[in-house]
């Protein structure tokens, strides 16, 4: 069968790229992964695709990027510096085999024998979703596809990057386009009840259930179920959910009998789902069930090529098109980590349009954060009381975030000096998986002895 003009249409606003697939290696019988991505970030935080575990690598240290004419490797202003074949480099491009070196590092550099094929979209949007960077580029030139079949997919990054507009836009270009996209945070709801919200109940089910009340699974028959924060669905849970995906039937809480919704699942999760299936914290039946096709949104800091249009679009959503913005204005963006990503940068541009002086758009409460910011007390064990700082420019889930990782900082800082820096009597006392401990001393950045095994 022939393609039809809409095929051909949706071909033509594609670039494609090819290039081999490439490994990454550790000498001395170290860590040794083959890549097939487009981009990848090094360096020793947990996060990077390709980690380098070593004091004079800095947490993102370096990017590699095959731009269509060869690999790319830029510094990202680490503190060491990166080399390729024993020379200094800022930026350039890597010959087929070559010797890294991150700080005092080396990571061994070699093309593999098969070929990858990667599409961009040339166009900067799909949805809602905004960006010229080729990380979005590659998403809009994926999610097409994706919206015309009925596959689960996964959805993995930071809080504010967009995942909730990578949903609406799978559900607004599939065949489901016409019925309810029903969206559910499983964070959000206390850990008793999430059954009852998923599969809804019958009367006399539980205490307080007065009525049979519809979950969304069944509100969702016909449409897309957007379940977000997949990863804080209770382990008890977890088989309910994956027999639900993949019979199609569920069973409210308190009957008989199983009822069948005809749906599609979207899921979507701030945390590295496979790290967790490593940890035992998430179970691997289900992740794979749930990662038919993943998309990972990159942070915005790691896509600065996109703030200017992002600024541009936020002003034009707050009707201030006359407000300028300056070279240095948006550098000092740019630079900027935006922790809260895409949704603090929208909110920051609105606030700032209100406060713009001269019709120019301003950094100067950027960095201080006055405005609206008031600390929190919180007791800590031995009587004492340490300041949290809630951030309230950043939208309820950002602050949120912001606050565990002090809360976890502190906690696990404390935990670990009382254990000599013993990782395995830390997890035993804090009640957690030992492999679940080592990630978040790795997130984290945290002192401890991965070899102490109590």
């Amino acid at each position: 069968m022939s393609d039809g003009p809409d095929t051909q249409l949706a071909s033509a606003a594609l670039e494609e790229l090819r290039f081999q697939r490439y490994r990454l290696s550790l000498p001395q019988g170290g860590a040794s992964r083959l890549f097939d991505g487009r981009l990848i970030y090094l360096g020793s935080a947990p996060d990077n695709d390709f980690v380098v575990d070593h004091p004079t690598v800095s947490r993102t240290h370096a990017r590699l990027e095959f731009d269509g004419t060869g690999f790319l490797l830029r510094d990202l202003q680490s503190k060491n510096g990166t080399w390729i074949d024993g020379v200094r480099v800022n930026e350039a491009y890597i010959p087929a085999n070559a010797r890294l070196r991150f700080g005092t590092a080396e990571v061994v550099f070699g093309l593999d024998e098969q070929a990858v094929e990667v599409q961009l979209a040339r166009g900067d949007r799909f949805g809602r979703l905004i960006g010229r960077s080729a990380q979005m580029r590659e998403i809009f030139a994926l999610l097409p596809r994706v919206a015309r079949s009925d596959v689960s997919v996964l959805i993995e990054g930071e809080s504010g990057t967009g995942k909730e507009l990578v949903a609406e836009a799978i559900q607004a270009h599939s065949r489901r386009a016409d019925k309810p996209l029903v969206i559910f945070d499983c964070s959000a709801v206390p850990p008793e009840l999430v059954e009852s919200e998923l599969f809804g109940h019958v009367k006399g089910a539980f205490t307080g259930a007065i009525a049979n009340r519809a979950g969304v699974f069944e509100a969702a028959h016909g449409g897309t179920l957007f379940l977000d924060e997949i990863g804080e669905l209770p382990i008890d849970l977890q088989p309910k959910l994956l027999r639900a995906l993949e019979k199609g039937e569920f069973k409210p809480v308190g009957d008989n009998a199983r009822r069948v919704a005809d749906v599609r699942v979207i899921a979507a999760t701030n945390r590295q789902l496979d790290r967790e299936v490593e940890a035992g914290n998430f179970r691997e039946d289900l992740y794979y069930r749930l990662a038919v096709i993943k998309v990972r949104l990159p942070p915005l800091r790691r896509r600065p090529e996109d703030i200017p249009l992002l600024v541009e679009t936020f002003l034009e959503a707050a009707g201030a098109t006359d407000v300028q913005v300056g070279y240095e204005t948006m550098r000092r963006l740019q630079a900027h980590p935006w922790p809260g990503n895409v949704r603090e940068l929208k909110n920051y541009v609105e606030r700032a349009v209100v406060l713009a002086e001269n019709g120019r758009l301003e950094t100067r409460h950027l960095s201080s954060r006055s405005i609206k910011r008031e600390p929190a007390v919180a007791e800590v064990g031995d009587g004492s009381r340490t300041l949290l700082s809630v951030d309230f420019d950043l939208p309820f889930k950002d602050a949120k975030s912001r606050l565990l990782e002090v809360f976890e900082t502190r906690y696990w800082t404390r935990l670990l000096e009382e254990t000599g820096g013993n990782i395995s009597e830390a997890a035993r006392r804090g009640g957690i998986h030992r492999k679940s401990l080592e990630y978040v001393v790795k997130k984290l950045d945290l002192r401890g002895d991965p070899r102490g095994e109590g």
